[in-house]
C-alpha cells in the first residue's frame, strides 16, 4: 500500500499552508482550503481522518517559541493518529523530546548532525526518520560530515535502523510543480530504507507515478486542500494503479 501522509505545518497552535519553503509567509490553511474551514490541527484531523500525519513545528524551526508553544496540540493530534514530528532536531536529547509527544521523530539535514542522527536512531530503533532537505538544488546541512550529494547521504544512512527516509524539496513545497522521476528512481535504488517524497505533488496521477518509481509514500497538503487529492485517500491509502 502506497502511503499518503498528511502534512500539517503548525505555527502558534494553528495549521498554515506551506508554499515554496518561505516559512514566514505561510497563511492559515482555512484561508484557501476547500476541504476544511478550520485551522485547528485537532479539528482538521477529526474531519479528514488521515492514517498518518507529518507535523512541522514552525515555531521551533524558526526559533519563534519553545517546544511548549505547540506541544499540547501536537500531543492531542498524536493521540488520534500516527504522527511524525519535525521541530529542528539537532541533538539526540531533542529526539527524546519529540518522541515524548509523537510516535516518530524526524531529523532533517538542515539542523541535525550525522552523530545526532546515528545516536538517536540506535537508541530509538524504528522511531527515527531522516529528512534530506534540499533548497535551490543543494542539500541544506548543518554538519560538514554529511556529504554534498544526496545519494552519498543515503548511502551513509543505509546501515542505521531508521523508520523512513524523506526527500524534502523545499522549493517545491506547496507549488504542485511536480518532481524529477529519474532522480527519485536513483534515490530509491541506492537506499535500503523506504523513501518518501515531500514537495511538488499536484494530483492523484503524481501519486501513482511515485508508486511505480518505487517511492513508498508521499507527504501532501496543498494537493488535498486544493481538491486534487481526495481526502478519502488519506484514510484509505492508495492501491497500485498497475
Amino acid at each position: 500500500m502506497f502511503r499518503v501522509i498528511f502534512v500539517m505545518d503548525i505555527f502558534n497552535h494553528s495549521v498554515v499552508l506551506a508554499k515554496g519553503g518561505v516559512r514566514e509567509k505561510y497563511l492559515p490553511v482555512s484561508d484557501t482550503s476547500i476541504v476544511c474551514s478550520s485551522s485547528n490541527p485537532v479539528e482538521i484531523v477529526e474531519l479528514l481522518h488521515p492514517r498518518e500525519v507529518y507535523i512541522a513545528d514552525l515555531n521551533m524551526l524558526q526559533c519563534k517559541g519553545p517546544l511548549e508553544t505547540n506541544a499540547r496540540v501536537i500531543r492531542e493530534v498524536s493521540l488520534r493518529v500516527d504522527t511524525m514530528l519535525d521541530f529542528g532536531i539537532s541533538a539526540p536529547q531533542d529526539a527524546d523530546k519529540a518522541l515524548s509527544i509523537a510516535g516518530t521523530a524526524v531529523i532533517g539535514t538542515e539542523t541535525g548532525t550525522f552523530s545526532a542522527i546515528k545516536n538517536a536512531a540506535c537508541e530509538n530503533s524504528g522511531r527515527i526518520s531522516v529528512s534530506i532537505d534540499i533548497k535551490h538544488g543543494k542539500v541544506l546541512k548543518n554538519d560538514p560530515e554529511l556529504p554534498e550529494s544526496p545519494f552519498e547521504i543515503v548511502k551513509l544512512l543505509n546501515n542505521l535502523p531508521l523508520k523512513d527516509l524523506i526527500f524534502l524539496d523545499l522549493d517545491r513545497v506547496g507549488t504542485a510543480s511536480g518532481f524529477d522521476p529519474e532522480f527519485l528512481q536513483k534515490l530509491v535504488e541506492c537506499s535500503r530504507h523506504n523513501v518518501l517524497l515531500a514537495g511538488g505533488v499536484k494530483d492523484m496521477e503524481d501519486l501513482f507515478t511515485l508508486d511505480k518509481l518505487g517511492i513508498k509514500g508521499a507527504l501532501v497538503a496543498t494537493a488535498v486542500h486544493s481538491g486534487k487529492v481526495p481526502p478519502a485517500v488519506l484514510s484509505l491509502g492508495l492501491k497500485s494503479n498497475d
